[in-house]
């Protein structure tokens, strides 16, 4: 595990520092920096610094295709994560960022792992994603995030396919 998370922070550092070169505008450079923030969070298991990135009406889709809407309810979702799951960590890792300044959005486009224990095995989950970014009173926050799972591995919930409603 502890190998295992080394190597993911030096990976998202690195892809953090080859990314931002001067050529980067101020605003992608700001989503850059949260969305690391929002991982340390993510690794420190603070469900209340985590909720301070999202939108009130944040709306996220899953890599299991669950569907939540506002900002207190996905921060009790992560909480209750953290106790169910005491090992999870989940790291996005931005691979494109495009921001429309005139409207103060942005999309970001990237990679993501997810590990933790389950009874059976170490489960070790892998994807892309999307976050679309709205700057309110000079901060960005997320308001949606989808999640598309690539891989699986380490433990049967991986053969658990998700139900479509």
């Amino acid at each position: 595990m502890i190998r295992f998370l080394i190597t993911i922070t030096i990976g998202t550092v690195f892809s953090y520092c080859t990314s931002t070169s001067s050529t980067n505008s101020k605003a992608e450079v700001e989503i850059r920096a949260a969305r690391q923030a929002s991982n340390q969070a993510i690794s420190n298991h603070d469900s209340v610094a985590i909720a301070e990135f999202w939108t009130k009406d944040f709306h996220i889709v899953s890599s299991r295709n669950s569907e939540l809407s506002g900002r207190e309810s996905m921060r009790q979702s992560f909480a209750q994560e953290f106790k169910l799951k005491p090992n999870v960590v989940y790291i996005r890792t931005p691979v494109t960022i495009q921001v429309y300044e005139n409207w103060n959005m942005a999309s970001e486009i990237g990679t993501w792992t997810g590990q933790w224990k389950e009874p059976d095995g170490l489960v070790k989950l892998t994807g892309t994603y999307y976050a679309k970014w709205h700057k309110l009173n000079s901060v960005w926050k997320i308001r949606a995030e989808i999640f598309t799972p690539l891989t699986c591995d380490g433990s049967k919930l991986c053969d658990q396919k998700p139900t479509l409603e």
